[in-house]
């Protein structure tokens, strides 16, 4: 994987996975007031054709914001953050998440625009649930020789 001194499109970032659980799903939705019963009765999941409680959608986002920031560190300022939750994940399920340097652009006085391609899958199957993309402002020093070019 990639370290920050070697940053250029094309680069693969390193992957950091989480592990969600029906208490963190159920203190999410407490803390976003989403009162939507999938997220917290298992049964009305049920009724509703899922098969089990289901990761919110903000929760998603809550973690590819936490893999560019963890990532990019103090140094960096995440700039811009889209997402598009492709597939449902349950609660209890390992999700990682992976970027891709999509582009580097030039930025202002010492600094660069990374655009991110980021994907999370489920570990239990590969499958992708959220695509997204992330732009960060980042020190040049993080750069590879050319990578402006």
């Amino acid at each position: 994987m990639t370290t920050h001194h070697e940053l250029q499109a094309g680069s693969v970032l390193a992957p950091q996975t989480n592990q969600t659980s029906i208490t963190q799903v159920f203190r999410y939705s407490a803390a976003t007031w989403n009162t939507h019963r999938i997220h917290y009765d298992k049964e009305y999941a049920l009724k509703e054709g899922y098969p089990d409680v289901l990761v919110q959608s903000h929760l998603h986002g809550a973690f590819l914001t936490k893999y560019c920031t963890e990532w990019a560190g103090r140094e960096a300022r995440l700039a811009d953050l889209s997402l598009r939750v492709r597939r449902f994940a349950t609660a209890g399920e390992s999700l990682t998440v992976q970027g891709t340097v999509r582009e580097v652009r030039p930025g202002d006085e010492g600094r660069a625009w990374l655009d991110l391609e980021l994907v999370e899958t489920r570990d239990s199957d590969g499958e992708v649930c959220v695509e997204g993309t992330a732009t960060l402002d980042v020190p040049l020093t993080w750069l590879a020789e050319g990578a402006l070019s």
